[in-house]
């Protein structure tokens, strides 16, 4: 499926603000290993041992350093932006050798297939998330596994109303002004606001809190970590919030997805996590078929 020059300009210039970004972060991975399962669950170790596994949109590396430990037998990671530079120099930094960086699109991207291909936070950045996953299921192998993470409309109303209007703003300022200038001073109080939430957790109105789900999750981490989440959101010139709905619709046009294979898992009360297995055999669904995921 062929982009237009349009939906390719929108994607160069998100990949590159996120290069800014990746790119003036610390070596190693700004994840936990924590952080990691917990993106990857359903799948586990079992799923990356001996595989050929490939990350599509890998940024810095982060979450490949991590999948280094649940041996894979070869990592490909690919980006769009320059970010492929510092994921390059983490993964020889691993200990792990038979990997390779690649800076390519995702949307289009060809190989002979792998046993597991993941693109986490990546597909709500991009101009058309749809062909993103396209891209994804075209190139697991047959038998094989995809699993990816997308921002989710459902319990993200504070930021769509409040974040949202600053990215469309702060987007377009130099990286520097909008991490160190906006993102720091924000980082402030989204800290506080977790971090008592956290502390509070214990009480069952908290519970009903705006996004305190994911304060409950973001709070085990450190000031810098909350800056870095606010000046991924703020730099980003596009972002999509993708309803429960819409996941199950573009699943249900896959008939290479085995449906019992399907899986949509809530993460942190405003994300979803989703995947499945592949089976060549099958044709192009034609009625939209969701009852797997119900």
């Amino acid at each position: 499926m062929n982009k237009t020059s349009r939906a390719v300009s929108s994607d160069e210039r998100t990949a590159s603000a996120f290069a800014r970004s990746w790119n003036t972060l610390p070596e190693g991975s700004v994840y936990t290993v924590e952080q990691f399962e917990d993106w990857m669950a359903p799948l586990n170790q079992s799923d990356f041992s001996g595989k050929r596994v490939l990350e599509m949109g890998c940024g810095n590396g982060s979450l490949l350093i991590h999948s280094v430990s649940w041996n894979p037998s070869f990592l490909l990671g690919i980006d769009l932006g320059e970010s492929t530079q510092s994921a390059s120099s983490n993964l020889r930094k691993s200990g792990f050798d038979n990997w390779k960086i690649e800076q390519a699109d995702m949307v289009g991207f060809q190989s002979d297939g792998f046993d597991l291909v993941y693109c986490i936070g990546v597909l709500h950045h991009l101009e058309s998330p749809f062909e993103g996953l396209c891209s994804v299921v075209a190139n697991v192998k047959d038998g094989g596994k995809f699993h990816c993470w997308v921002y989710a409309k459902e319990g993200n109303l504070v930021v769509r109303l409040l974040v949202e209007p600053l990215r469309k703003l702060f987007s377009k300022f130099p990286w520097w002004f909008t991490k160190y200038l906006v993102a720091t001073p924000l980082a402030l109080p989204v800290y506080a606001y977790a971090k008592t939430l956290s502390a509070l957790s214990f009480l069952s109105f908290v519970k009903r809190l705006p996004l305190a789900e994911y304060c409950f999750w973001i709070a085990k981490r450190e000031i810098a970590f909350f800056r870095h989440v606010i000046f991924d959101q703020l730099v980003t010139p596009k972002t999509h919030y993708i309803a429960r709905s819409d996941v199950a619709e573009w699943l249900g046009r896959f008939g290479e997805i085995t449906p019992d294979s399907i899986y949509v898992i809530q993460r942190n009360g405003n994300s979803w996590k989703f995947g499945g297995t592949i089976h060549r055999g099958g044709a192009p669904s034609q009625d939209g078929r969701t009852s797997a995921m119900e």
